[in-house]
């Protein structure tokens, strides 16, 4: 191996430990110059960034000489020596670019005696931009060699490049959502989209804001469709880490061993595909709050691994021996009955106390009926905004909403006023807009068929919602952890009657308004096993 081959080997590794840093693209490109200028010996380094929007190069990074300074310089496509490089999108070598006409020097720093190597960055078969290096007199023999150095630096660059963007376009989702949330809680009252009036949401919207000043874990219980999310939300806005993220998993969306790499990450080569090393949900919530839904759904296994985290708050990467700590504040939600899943050893008792600390029970919306015309305003107004039309509803209308079940709860409720603004004439809800009113309901016959035991899905001893200010601490523990008085529901008839599987899971969705974990109920199965049923058997997921 010759003296450039194994400098370039080092050079390689020390541009792949870049990918773990934590710092903005102009400074990780110069120092990623700087690796190149001090190991190989590479002069006046420049990463040149494509820009789609105007079809040009802006030069990113450009290292001179000490105390040199840069003014912002662009090429159009085409245009000098990076821009024939960005049209071709080919390596180019120039043995003294001041031979060539095409140098432009825009710069003014660059040694037109020197040798030119240029490269694309390309990320897959995407442009990025261009890599540039110049050589002494003394390299231009080799410079088919420093061609192909530079090719293989550009394209971790590309990866480099890539993943800052990926992170940049994370960060401004979250900052994007907090500010939304923040604007909500503004301008909509003092607990953003929760919207009630009924003594059963005025329990908890002080519960919120009460437990909302403690680190306490919540455990957040109720039917689909209850809220759960928007109460998590809640008390993210208005606690201590409001400024910190607010990171979000759906625990029943993903199967153990992906749900185990996506909360705890994992390191480069931990297995088949992971190319890079990725933080996990814990540390993107790192002083901040994480909120993991349908955490009933889990398995033991992975509750097991969970449960040391919340005890310790600590943990490895999958493929890693680096114990990260980590300053989280836990939210679970759940619609499963805990006290009987732990009586039935499908979830742990320890991590169910560990999770219980603070219970919230919210009340499924056929308890709070009064806060129907309310919530329907709102969704109204919302809608309203988003399509530019006047909408409003009948007295008729609204009462025949008053009278309905709402099985999907809040989340039914906005399909349902959603689809009778669509079908309105004149943005006027009448009675004919509203599907029961015609036999098209699609909840009606799901919630017949229901066999829950209670009005909150199922939860032993949980009803109504309950507040800091209503009862002592201990009322806030659901009783006993009784196994179940009745069998597990049968399939309806009407299901059971259908042989074909594909048809047959099409069928629950619609009688459950597509509802994902209450067609799975219908069909005793649990969420992600109909999850997996609808991808496999093709099944396109309607709104209603």
């Amino acid at each position: 191996m010759s003296d450039l081959n194994g400098k370039a080997l080092e050079v390689i590794h020390q541009v792949s430990l870049c990918f773990n840093e934590d710092l903005d693209t102009r400074t990780t490109l110069l120092r990623i110059l700087g690796i190149l200028e001090q190991r190989l010996g590479y002069c006046n380094g420049m990463v040149s960034l494509f820009d789609r929007e105007t079809d040009s190069l802006l030069v990113e990074a450009f290292l001179g000489k000490p105390g040199e300074k840069t003014t912002p310089v662009s090429y159009k496509k085409g245009e000098g020596i990076v821009g024939l490089i960005v049209a071709t999108q080919k390596p180019l070598t120039i043995r003294r670019l001041g031979d060539d006409p095409r140098f432009l020097n825009r710069l003014g720093l660059i040694n037109q005696d020197h040798c030119f190597v240029g490269v694309p960055i390309l990320d897959r078969t995407q442009l990025l931009g261009v890599l540039s290096i110049t050589l002494p007199q003394s390299e231009k023999g080799r410079l088919d060699e420093h061609a192909k150095i530079v090719t293989i630096l550009a394209n971790l660059v590309g990866g480099v490049l890539s993943r800052l963007a990926r992170q940049e376009v994370l960060t401004q989702q979250i900052q994007q959502e907090a500010q939304e949330l923040k604007q909500q809680i503004q301008g909509r009252g003092p607990m953003g989209s929760m919207v009630g009036g009924s003594r059963a949401m005025k329990r908890i919207l002080e519960s919120v804001k009460q437990v909302a000043l403690w680190d306490t874990t919540v455990l957040i219980r109720g039917e689909s469709g209850t809220g759960k999310e928007l109460v998590a939300k809640a008390i993210h806005a208005h606690s201590p880490r409001v400024n910190q993220p607010l990171v979000k998993l759906n625990c029943a969306a993903l199967p153990d061993n992906l749900l185990e790499s996506e909360l705890f990450g994992y390191e480069k080569g931990a297995f088949t595909g992971a190319m890079r090393r990725k933080p996990g949900r814990f540390e993107m919530a790192h002083k901040g709050t994480l909120y993991l839904d349908e955490i009933g759904d889990t398995s033991l296994a992975f509750q097991t691994k969970l449960l040391r985290v919340l005890q310790e708050g600590e943990f490895e990467r999958l493929g890693g021996e680096e114990t990260l700590k980590v300053d989280v504040r836990i939210i679970a939600a759940t619609h499963v009955n805990l006290e009987e899943a732990v009586a039935q050893r499908r979830f742990r008792e320890d991590l169910y106390y560990r999770l219980s600390v603070m219970p919230l029970f919210l009340a499924p919306l056929r308890d709070r009926r009064e806060d129907i015309p309310l919530l329907v305003e709102h969704f109204l107004k919302l809608l309203a905004q988003k399509s530019g039309h006047a909408l409003s509803i009948s007295t008729e209308a609204m009462r025949v909403l008053e009278q309905c079940n709402f099985p999907g709860n809040v989340r039914e409720l906005e399909n349902c006023v959603h689809r009778g603004a669509v079908t309105a004439k004149d943005g006027l809800i009448l009675p004919c807009n509203i599907a029961c009113t015609s036999d098209r309901c699609l909840s009606h016959a799901m919630h017949q068929a229901s066999a829950a035991p209670g009005p909150t899905g199922g939860m032993v001893g949980s009803g109504p919602a309950v507040g800091f200010g209503s009862a002592p601490l201990g009322s806030f523990q659901p009783s006993g952890f009784s196994a179940p008085q009745s069998p597990t529901p049968a399939v309806p008839q009407d299901l059971q009657s259908i042989a074909n599987e594909r048809d047959r899971v099409i069928a629950a969705l619609r009688q459950a308004g597509f509802v994902q974990a209450k067609a799975a109920r219908l069909l005793n199965l649990t969420p992600r096993q109909i999850a997996y049923r609808i991808k496999t058997l093709k099944i396109e997921v309607e709104s209603f």
